[in-house]
């Protein structure tokens, strides 16, 4: 999904519109939106006011104030030049006439601006990009969810030991086809078939830590393994604070609000301390070297603080890097001027990290995208900076 193309904002900016008007306009509703607009264009009006009413209008009752808004926004904002989009924040107020409303104006009746005009903070993605999660407000990071859910979070596959049909010549002879082929053409062996290993996605596990230091970014990260855990098949997600908690199962809803108020329900140990030594051995002894983390692509979104001993901490992260595809450290303060890995833990777990990434902002999270999705497994410079450090 291309974020940055004016049928993107649009939706965007309507949805926006309709949630201010107290219309229930979903996430899902939205991306389906997008994919509309991509095929029916910003032309013609009639053409995108039944791709937005057939995509994001759940209730009959909702349709008249469907129509008011959306000819007010068709209006305003579908002549306005694209540039406008790219723009920093603005601030767009709509007004929605009653039913009432002569078009006489010195016939008008008052209107009431709390019932009748629709506020819209607009601010685009684009400008949320390079933004540090730390400075978020809340609005902001309910648009950061959009970009977040366009982001694929695919690694290099790996070869499964179940077969499938080769097309060419395989690694294994087909027997079966090669015999049916041959009873099918009276005993004459014709062709001769094979099969080949298939492929699968690599899983994915993602540890967030919780702790009090980290509390700036975790809420928008927490966002981000959401998204990673609805968009894919084989991500495991859990939490990292006093305790390892598991939360796979609460951000499997689809709904990000349902989503994260169900793992604060589960997670107890919010803005606390850090153990990180102590969870990663918990992880490690009851689901990472048996089975989670043997061939997985794990990514720990820490910024390195911890309370526990650094030695519990690097044999930890070398039992888990001896089973691991791939060990990707995503630390927030990384991008500070002048920062070096100093913190005790972040010094310990620098040795076996394969990759030292930021993640302090839509644009570090796309560059980590990037990252799993390299086939290589490569040593990671970040090695160099612990022995010059």
């Amino acid at each position: 999904m291309n974020t940055s193309s004016p049928a993107h904002k649009m939706a965007v900016a309507f949805a926006r519109i309709l949630r201010g008007a107290g219309i229930d306009v979903p996430l899902d509703s939205v991306i389906v939106f997008v994919s509309a607009l991509s095929k029916v264009g910003l032309e013609n009006r009639d053409d995108v006011y039944w791709a937005a009413y057939a995509t994001l209008i759940r209730r009959h009752e909702d349709s008249q104030i469907f129509d008011r808004a959306f000819a007010i926004f068709w209006d305003q904002l579908i002549a306005v030049d694209t540039a406008t989009y790219e723009q920093q924040t603005e601030s767009v107020t709509l007004l929605i006439d009653s039913e009432d409303t002569n078009n006489d104006e010195s016939n008008a009746a008052p209107v009431d601006e709390d019932e009748n005009t629709i506020a819209l903070r607009f601010s685009s993605i684009e400008t949320l990009r390079e933004k540090d999660f730390a400075a978020y407000n809340e609005t902001e990071l309910r648009e950061a969810e959009q970009f977040m859910s366009s982001l694929k979070l695919a690694g290099p596959p790996k070869r499964s030991l179940r077969l499938q049909k080769a097309n060419r010549k395989g690694s294994r002879h087909d027997i079966r086809r090669t015999m049916r082929a041959v009873l099918q053409n009276d005993g004459e062996p014709i062709e001769r078939y094979w099969r080949e290993p298939s492929t699968k996605l690599r899983r994915l596990v993602v540890l967030l830590d919780i702790s009090g230091s980290m509390e700036p970014y975790a809420r928008a990260l927490l966002r981000f393994m959401h998204a990673a855990v609805v968009g894919r098949q084989r991500v495991e997600a859990f939490t990292l604070g006093t305790r390892l908690t598991r939360i796979t199962r609460e951000l499997t809803n689809r709904d990000p609000d349902r989503a994260l108020a169900r793992t604060s329900a589960q997670v107890s140990d919010w803005s606390g301390g850090t153990r990180l030594g102590e969870c990663l051995q918990n992880f490690n002894d009851n689901w990472g070297v048996g089975s989670l983390a043997r061939g997985s692509i794990f990514v720990i979104l820490s910024d390195g603080w911890d309370r526990g001993e650094p030695q519990v901490l690097a044999e930890q992260m070398l039992r888990l890097q001896r089973v691991a595809f791939r060990v990707i450290w995503v630390n927030p303060l990384k991008v500070s001027p002048g920062y070096a890995p100093l913190a005790r833990g972040m010094a310990a777990a620098m040795p076996y990290i394969d990759d030292f990434v930021e993640g302090h902002s839509l644009e570090a999270l796309r560059e980590l995208t990037a990252v799993i999705a390299r086939e290589s497994h490569e040593s990671s410079k970040t090695r160099k900076v612990v022995s010059n450090a």
